[in-house]
């Protein structure tokens, strides 16, 4: 078996902030993130026409702003005058979208751990990987805990790792390739990757084993059942990526009832 990866990060991670408690990836949902006593943080990053790094789960900026059409056809100026919070409630109106380099910046002040999932518009995938691993290597310290970068995209972790090869990898899979897992895993390791992020219902007892076998982590998305949770505790994964931090403690690694 080989060695597992160094795994300095909490279990339970807030999924875009707070989840569904206040607007996803603006700074309102991370604060309140942390005031549920969360100290890591799942955040979507995409780049700007004008190449600035911003954060947006969707291509598009309808669901989540009162803009329209794709988000990364907007320089960075344009982005910053949306409105990311109505959508939510009124409590929130006029939330901005950050920058990832204000969240990243806070989460530094604050001791907090980050989660940058690189989301590409499609076609940006490699210069996004590349812009998130400048970024981190201009701002992040490099004697304290790293961010991790995930992606759905393997292109897009391998642009992060040839700009920051010491920042860790994981690859985000919502279906296997082959059925197995097999192929997903052999990409993961090809990529140098510290752990593999997974819907969680893929969990299962042989392929925990198999993925710490390889010497990888094991972590997943999105979980928001006191059952769900229970069952990867169980299967000892590593990571819990969930919307409802005022349901689980972040404390917490033992069972959930």
């Amino acid at each position: 078996m080989t060695s597992l990866a160094t795994w300095p990060y909490p279990m339970w991670v807030a999924h875009r902030g707070a989840g569904k408690l206040a607007p996803e990836n603006t700074m309102s949902a991370f604060r309140l993130g942390a005031a549920h006593g969360y100290r890591m943080f799942e955040c979507d990053a995409k780049l700007s026409k004008d190449g600035v790094l911003f954060l947006l789960h969707d291509a598009t900026l309808d669901r989540t702003t009162n803009g329209r059409g794709t988000g990364g056809a907007l320089t960075m100026g344009d982005i910053a005058q949306l409105d990311a919070g109505s959508w939510h409630s009124r409590a929130f109106a006029g939330e901005a979208l950050p920058t990832l380099e204000a969240l990243a910046r806070w989460c530094l002040a604050n001791h907090l751990f980050l989660n940058v999932e690189i989301k590409p518009t499609p076609g940006q995938e490699e210069a996004t990987g590349h812009a998130c691993g400048a970024l981190m290597n201009r701002i992040w310290p490099q004697d304290i805990v790293q961010p991790l970068f995930t992606s759905f995209k393997p292109e897009a972790l391998k642009g992060a790792m040839d700009v920051a090869p010491h920042i860790p990898r994981g690859l985000l899979v919502d279906k296997f390739a082959d059925g197995t897992g097999d192929a997903d895993l052999k990409i993961a390791t090809g990529l140098g990757c510290s752990a593999m992020v997974l819907n969680h219902a893929l969990w299962n007892t042989e392929l925990v084993a198999k993925v710490h076998g390889a010497g990888l982590r094991c972590s997943s998305y999105t979980v928001n059942d006191e059952w769900a949770a229970q069952r990867l505790i169980d299967l000892n994964t590593d990571g819990i990526i969930t919307d409802r931090v005022d349901l689980f403690s972040p404390a917490q690694t033992g069972p959930t009832r």
